[in-house]
């Protein structure tokens, strides 16, 4: 049976960040995490699946973050680290995790979910392509690089209320990519 959970990052005890980082390595095995329970920075939110052990075979992180599109100032829960162990995959561990993080992500502030991705199952949950020039500070190994302005063909958006997206205002995500 797995059971599917939220952790807010000031709550990760050691033994989860040890058991996150351990998933992201085998479920992303040339991505570079070195063990890291996450890519870029730590995030706000994780949604986990365990199995019925208590061992963690699901991950998505969550980050509320406020980005700039076009001159407007727009709150966002940004989607990172997608991952099901490779055990468990087809078992629609990913889809039941997303649908949660939907559901907590329309409880909060933020008016769009945002994602860099490519999967269909983000279509199938309503997430769909934008084609936004984005800015963004580059951060690779830890360190941080230079502004990057480019366009990003995985830049997918999800709708959480009324409020409706500029498909051709550029996106300034404040930050790094996540």
């Amino acid at each position: 049976m797995i059971r599917i959970d939220a952790i807010t990052e000031m709550r990760l005890t050691p033994a989860q960040d040890r058991a996150i980082g351990a998933l992201l390595d085998v479920a992303f095995v040339d991505a570079g995490f070195g063990g890291r329970s996450f890519h870029k920075q730590h995030h706000h939110l994780r949604i986990v699946a365990q199995d019925g052990a208590g061992g963690i075979v699901g991950h998505i992180a969550l980050l509320l973050r406020v980005i700039r599109v076009g001159d407007r100032l727009t709150p966002i829960v940004g989607v990172a680290e997608v991952a099901t162990h490779p055990d468990n995959r087809g078992q629609g561990i990913a889809g039941a995790m997303l649908t949660r993080a939907i559901v907590d992500a329309r409880s909060s502030l933020a008016e769009f979910m945002v994602l860099f991705g490519h999967r269909p199952i983000y279509a199938g949950h309503g997430f769909r392509r934008a084609a936004n020039p984005l800015t963004y500070l580059q951060l690779d190994g830890a360190r941080s690089g230079g502004v990057v302005q480019r366009r990003d063909d995985t830049l997918m958006i999800l709708p959480l209320g009324d409020v409706v997206w500029p498909d051709d205002a550029p996106v300034d995500l404040v930050g790094h990519i996540f």
